[in-house]
């Protein structure tokens, strides 16, 4: 299990996350769901470690993650793939694959490699391009891609469908599902196209204001729930 107990996040001098308590099974599929600059990306990245916590705790499988880099949260199981995909763009796609398998054993990469890649068969005809060179669609692809490399149990994903085209967001959905049906592994997922977000997750937890003001089943997120928290 994913838990956080009053948890606390701070840019600077400034406190974003405030006092969050939530938690996951491994094997859920979760929306995070709030308005731009509620906290959410603070949030991801306080779980995989680029942001330290200000207080409270992260467990995973019961094992406290506070002072636990990044590089040793990955090993631990959590994958992050970030909001603009951060894929490194004069490297091919096969060198952004290497990178993410960067703590399997040298024999086994290639191997994890073509597992990774049934899921994006596209990447295949793509894989000695360079990453900056790729569509949109495909550099998402990539940055999934990259998160699985690590064997992951539970995968952060932030606003995948951010700039790309309608057609691509349906291909992702299905993807992300089939993933989790065949790996079994978590997703918590930061999205504002609810549509997309709702092909995918059974639960959701909605953020105002650094804090969880609302969380519940798929079915169990009202009109009136979207008007007060994620209407614009």
């Amino acid at each position: 299990m994913l838990e956080l107990k009053d948890l606390h996040v701070s840019y600077g001098k400034s406190r974003v996350i405030n006092g969050v308590d939530f938690s996951m099974g491994m094997t859920e599929k979760v929306a995070l769901l709030g308005r731009n600059g509620v906290g959410k990306t603070t949030l991801l990245k306080s779980l995989i470690g680029i942001l330290p916590a200000a207080g409270g705790s992260i467990t995973c499988d019961e094992k406290k993650l506070n002072k636990k880099n990044s590089y040793e949260r990955s090993r631990m199981g959590i994958a992050y793939v970030p909001q603009g995909r951060e894929i490194i763009p004069d490297f091919t796609v096969r060198e952004n694959l290497e990178l993410g398998g960067i703590n399997l054993p040298g024999n086994l990469v290639k191997d994890r490699i073509d597992e990774v890649l049934t899921y994006f068969p596209a990447l295949k005809v793509h894989y000695i391009r360079k990453g900056g060179v790729l569509s949109g669609g495909l550099q998402q692809q990539l940055a999934i891609s990259r998160a699985l490399m690590s064997h992951p149990k539970i995968l952060l994903l932030d606003e995948p469908t951010e700039g790309i085209q309608p057609n691509v967001v349906s291909e992702i959905a299905g993807i992300l599902n089939k993933i989790h049906e065949d790996l079994n592994i978590g997703l918590l997922l930061v999205e504002q196209n609810l549509k997309f977000a709702f092909k995918i997750c059974d639960t959701y937890i909605l953020m105002q204001k650094g804090q969880i003001v609302s969380r519940g089943k798929r079915g169990e997120l009202t009109e009136d729930i979207i008007k007060k928290y994620l209407t614009v």
